[in-house]
């Protein structure tokens, strides 16, 4: 980017990141809706705290890991006034709000995360997780797919004539946030009483679905900005991105509807998992492989998140690994399958790249997963003590809940 950047793609990415950032909100109040009530008052806490400590870990390390780029600099050179032996910064301010945009992006990994290990999980050790996800395991990642990092991309390109391709984050953000997130969920454990020894599972239904659904409409509408906006500047957006995005929304939500049985969780679940699978191949998908796409998302959500709970006792209480972790896979893969020309696609993408890079990006957050949060809970511990967790992370940890006037007897 040089001087010619206006202020039109200053305000364009600006909006978008403004719609991601909205999105925290949405992961707050999905987990608010989901969680029981002695909980609610945490998740809207966490979710907002660790959005600053990503912000701090971020802006000072993190962005400079993924794209070699730091701000330390006056904000003359920072606003391309002037030059700066060795920074290079666009006019108007340009790759300001190009990292308020790609911070959101790194923000919700934690977020992410958040909803997997919620009612148990320590408050300061999780803030330990995030500083150490968005300084360094995330943006290793991104820089590689997005920052060209190592020549990777460059070398799969030589090999196969085509880089790996994730437009919009459904293996370097979904992927990634709900493959660590599994890790965690393991090193954790599950709930107490979530599981009982003769085998039985004990439900724990959500504290309210209003809240819920809320989260979920939420994040559908600040997915337009997610995906859309991807472009990163108005010359590029795609009016494609956002009918792939709306498609492949309500495929997940028709067959979350029909495979979950009328249940409100996987029908608002469903449709985001559509939204998570279709951000790879959102610009290069004809709308009917969208749709089958988003569709086969909200299947593939409904099916292992039952699986999760009930069948390999992982107690991943939004279901964030199924969601992101597996659609986000799906996503990767599907971007290689629809954004085929034979398919309708636009083509410049290899199934064969996009089956490999995925998997290997997946693999390598699951490893991450398991290596802070092990580290975390060998030095630290991670958890809530037994009294803790029956009290709830609220008045445990927050010494309010949701509702003081409860909490007071007159």
């Amino acid at each position: 980017m040089d001087a010619s950047i206006t202020g039109t793609d200053v305000l364009f990415i600006l909006l978008g990141a403004i719609m991601v950032f909205a999105m925290h909100a949405g992961f707050a109040f999905l987990e608010v809706g989901t969680v029981r009530r002695k909980n609610q008052v945490n998740a809207l806490v966490k979710i907002l705290v660790d959005f600053a400590v990503s912000t701090i870990c971020y802006f000072f390390i993190g962005y400079a890991v993924a794209y070699g780029v730091d701000f330390l600099v006056s904000a003359r050179v920072l606003t391309g006034e002037v030059s700066a032996e060795g920074y290079s910064f666009a006019s108007n301010g340009y790759d300001l709000v190009k990292f308020f945009f790609l911070l959101t992006f790194a923000a919700a990994i934690p977020a992410i995360i958040s909803g997997g290990i919620a009612e148990r999980a320590k408050f300061w050790p999780q803030l330990a997780a995030t500083a150490i996800l968005t300084a360094l395991a995330y943006p290793f990642f991104e820089g590689i797919i997005w920052g060209g990092a190592f020549g990777l991309q460059d070398q799969i390109e030589a090999s196969f004539g085509v880089p790996f391709h994730d437009f919009a984050g459904s293996i370097v953000v979904h992927g990634v946030g709900g493959w660590i997130a599994l890790g965690a969920v393991l090193m954790l454990g599950a709930r107490m009483g979530r599981y009982r020894k003769d085998g039985r599972v004990v439900g724990i239904p959500p504290s309210n679905i209003p809240f819920l659904a809320l989260g979920s409409w939420i994040l559908c509408i600040g997915w337009f900005g997610f995906n859309v906006m991807s472009a990163q500047t108005i010359g590029s957006v795609s009016g494609l991105v956002a009918m792939n995005s709306l498609m492949a929304m309500i495929g997940g939500i028709l067959t979350s509807l029909l495979m979950g049985r009328n249940d409100p969780g996987f029908v608002h679940n469903g449709a985001l998992a559509g939204l998570v699978a279709v951000c790879a191949g959102s610009d290069v998908m004809h709308p009917v492989g969208s749709l089958l796409t988003g569709g086969v998302a909200g299947a593939l959500f409904v099916y292992s998140f039952t699986l999760c709970q009930n069948k390999l006792k992982i107690d991943d209480v939004l279901g964030v690994w199924p969601l992101h972790g597996l659609c986000g896979l799906w996503g990767g893969i599907a971007a290689g399958i629809f954004g085929l020309e034979a398919l309708g696609g636009l083509g410049g993408v290899s199934l064969t790249v996009q089956i490999l890079v995925s998997l290997l990006g997946c693999a390598y957050a699951l490893g991450i997963g398991l290596v802070v949060y092990g580290l975390l809970r060998k030095t630290v511990g991670i958890r809530l003590d037994e009294q803790a967790e029956f009290d709830g992370a609220d008045l445990s940890i927050h010494k309010i809940g949701a509702y003081p006037e409860e909490d007071v007897r007159y």
